[in-house]
């Protein structure tokens, strides 16, 4: 992930790129809605959201926290896939007005009404997708197009949540599609950063077997773990369903084993991404038992929430966030820490559906393990976001540069 190209930006640099913004508030809501989910859960916080409890947790989690991290890495990344100049300040404020209104939308959805909500939310991605698109037809990057594409059903998933929530009382395919775009954007864009990054690390530093690069077979598990995708959003404890699943979740595993990520121990940037990944493979297997009637289906879920898309968020968002800042690409105690607790967080939650007479443990294990990992990437990189990076150094216990 090279530097953006970039026009000299005399504003605060929090609003220099589209990842410093997004990163940090995005991490932060993360933190802060686990931090209210938890005592919601156990029936002793409610907000005035027309969203049941269940359904305000995962669409906070799901439509809120990962659009900001996405939008963050994608307006980041579009400048390098199309030549053309970042979107950033007046820009990327008032972009990041309409995510931050939404969060707002759908906590107060019981006063303003539902409808309202549903505008002011879905204002956001319809943003993103439009101006993302302008961009890549305007670079000719046709190549990330479908990365777009994605995107846009996750705002059709949105979109589908509130309607559904609204008329059916819960939103369960709304959160089935949602779930599936974002296993489909880690598949994506994890089989090409994964191996690459890899790649770049291991010819200088660990001479050897290195990764197979993103090929044909690597679209062809995309495209079946799409079709596989499909058939959970219709019928996730079907059996049908459950062998599809268990197929892919294989083919993933042999995707997985081709990356060479059991020779990045001693790099800890990479290693979280291999980490981050095997929880798409594990989703899978785990939903595939949830379809023969072995375990919940919230087990294989969490594989993939808390899991892949937490474990992936904050590898992608230490990773970007020093590279694009101008810091050495290492893992720092405080990043390091961020990564065990992330880890905690997916096993103990995994765990807790697997072993329900220890839920209540391994709940409160899970939910310190999310808060602090996250809430911790905010304290430790917000400085350097925030155009501080001397302070961000003292805190991750980083040496500064010389001068």
């Amino acid at each position: 992930m090279a530097g953006p190209r970039s026009r000299n930006f005399a504003g605060w640099p929090l609003f220099a790129n589209s990842f410093r913004p997004f990163f940090l508030l995005g991490a932060i809501q993360a933190g802060l809605s686990i931090l209210v989910w938890l005592p919601m859960f156990y029936g002793e916080l409610s907000v005035t959201s027309a969203f049941a409890p269940r359904d305000w947790h995962v669409h906070e989690m799901l439509y809120g926290f990962l659009p900001a991290v996405i939008t963050g890495f994608l307006f980041t990344a579009i400048p390098n896939w199309t030549g053309r100049l970042p979107i950033q300040g007046t820009s990327l404020g008032a972009l990041l007005m309409v995510w931050l209104a939404g969060r707002a939308a759908v906590a107060l959805s019981a006063e303003i009404g539902w409808a309202v909500a549903l505008a002011l939310d879905a204002a956001f991605l319809a943003l993103v997708v439009a101006a993302a698109t302008r961009e890549i037809i305007a670079g000719g990057n046709w190549r990330n197009l479908p990365v777009v594409v994605l995107v846009l059903m996750l705002l059709a998933g949105n979109v589908a949540f509130h309607l559904e929530a609204h008329y059916e009382g819960a939103a369960d395919v709304g959160i089935r599609v949602g779930i599936g775009v974002v296993v489909l954007l880690i598949s994506l864009i994890g089989g090409r950063i994964i191996p690459s990054f890899t790649r770049n690390w291991l010819v200088k530093f660990n001479a050897g077997r290195l990764p197979v690069p993103f090929g044909r077979f690597d679209g062809v598990v995309i495209g079946l773990s799409a079709l596989a995708l499909i058939g959970w959003i219709v019928a996730p404890l079907n059996l049908i369903t459950g062998v599809v699943m268990a197929l892919v979740g294989l083919l993933h595993l042999v995707r997985f084993a081709r990356w060479a990520g059991d020779r990045t121990t001693r790099e800890r940037l990479l290693l979280i991404l291999h980490v981050g990944y095997a929880f798409v493979p594990s989703g899978f297997l785990l939903n595939a038992l949830a379809g023969f009637g072995v375990l919940p289906p919230s087990a294989g879920i969490h594989a993939w929430m808390t899991g892949a898309a937490g474990i992936m968020t904050l590898a992608v968002m230490t990773r970007a966030s020093l590279g694009h800042t101008g810091q050495a690409l290492m893992a720092s105690p405080a990043t390091q820490g961020i990564y065990a607790a992330i880890i905690v967080a997916a096993l103990a939650r995994v765990a807790a559906v697997v072993f329900p007479a220890h839920s209540d443990v391994l709940l409160h294990i899970a939910a310190c393990g999310w808060i602090v990992a996250f809430l911790g990437f905010a304290a430790a990189f917000g400085p350097l976001l925030a155009g501080n990076p001397r302070r961000a150094l003292a805190i991750m216990g980083m040496p500064a540069p010389a001068r």
